[in-house]
């Protein structure tokens, strides 16, 4: 059947976003979430494979643009809206709860040094703005900090976007519009809107200070293996940290083509990851079993394809 998808709603009452700008310097401007469906069989004609696994519709929250410029068709349209062009995009990682001894800290950080100028990541360079600029095949690990808890171990979004605001305010990582800020929580952290039941991860933007910034929540899947994890057993041997590489590889490149949700997405509302999700592609077989599909440095990862918005559009692992 048809994967029939729910759109979450983003609600912020005027009280919370007077809160948020008051004292973080923080405006909401909407979510895009990524919600699964597990043990729901759908077609592929959206690009996904009928495994209980997919990645839903995203809620816009009145960013949702009403035009778009077709151009070549290729199975995803452009809504007109910004992206991050000609410039690196500097990816910033926050550790958010406990991470000592946890070898994600040199998974993570790895996969962020090393996807940019790969084939991989090449596949976001089919995607452009008004003016026919691709985004460029760069991207840079450019900072990164911890957070012990500032929230709670249990988030809710605007809690997120408390901690995204922090980090920034408090001078812990610059305030960069060419940036993407991933709340990275430990297996302990819950999202209360949804983690675990509706999403695995997601991204939006919003204003701190001012400037429009890119933010991206990423839960840890060893709080929920069945729902988030792709396998239980991972090329690096941390499958929390292996199935949060391919949420990742989702959300960046959704953030880079879709950045303030008006500008690449289909007639259903899924952006470029959407259409491929929990698809990989050809895998190969790692040492202890697991699989694998790109290969950073000495580190292996197995990530989700993504739509080649090129030759009437198709998923692959590479361009």
């Amino acid at each position: 059947m048809l994967q029939l998808w729910n759109c979450k709603p983003v609600a912020m009452t005027a009280a919370i976003a007077v809160l948020l700008t008051s004292y973080f310097g923080f405006t909401s401007t909407g979510k895009a979430t990524e919600v699964r469906h597990p043990q729901t069989p759908h077609e592929t004609g959206d690009g996904f494979v009928p495994t209980g696994k997919g990645w839903g519709e995203r809620d816009r929250a009145g960013t949702h643009a009403n035009t778009f410029s077709r151009g070549t068709y290729n199975g995803i349209s452009y809504h007109k809206g910004p992206l991050i062009i000609n410039n690196p995009i500097n990816v910033y990682y926050i550790w958010y709860g406990s991470w000592s001894g946890n070898t994600a800290t040199t998974i993570l950080p790895n996969l962020a040094n090393g996807i940019g100028g790969s084939p991989y990541f090449n596949i976001n360079t089919t995607y452009y703005n008004t003016s026919g600029l691709h985004v460029l095949n760069s991207v840079t690990l450019a900072g990164q900090t911890s957070d012990n808890y500032s929230q709670g171990s249990s988030l809710s979004d605007s809690q997120v976007q408390a901690v995204v605001s922090t980090a920034i305010n408090s001078g812990k990582l610059p305030s960069d519009t060419n940036g993407v800020y991933f709340v990275l929580t430990s297996a302990d952290v819950n999202e209360t809107s949804g983690f675990c039941t509706s999403y695995c991860g997601w991204h939006t933007h919003g204003a701190v200070n001012g400037a429009d910034i890119k933010y991206a929540f990423i839960g840890n899947p060893d709080r929920c293996p069945s729902a988030c994890e792709a396998q239980t057993i991972s090329p690096n041997n941390n499958s929390g940290a292996d199935g949060m590489a391919n949420i990742i590889g989702h959300e960046l490149s959704e953030a880079a083509t879709d950045p303030d949700l008006n500008a690449w997405y289909d007639f259903f509302g899924n952006e470029n990851a959407d259409k491929c999700a929990w698809k990989f592609g050809t895998e190969s077989s790692a040492p202890n079993g697991s699989k694998y599909n790109v290969t950073f440095g000495s580190f292996k990862y197995l990530l989700q394809m993504n739509w080649v918005n090129a030759s009437g559009g198709y998923c692959s692992i590479k361009y």
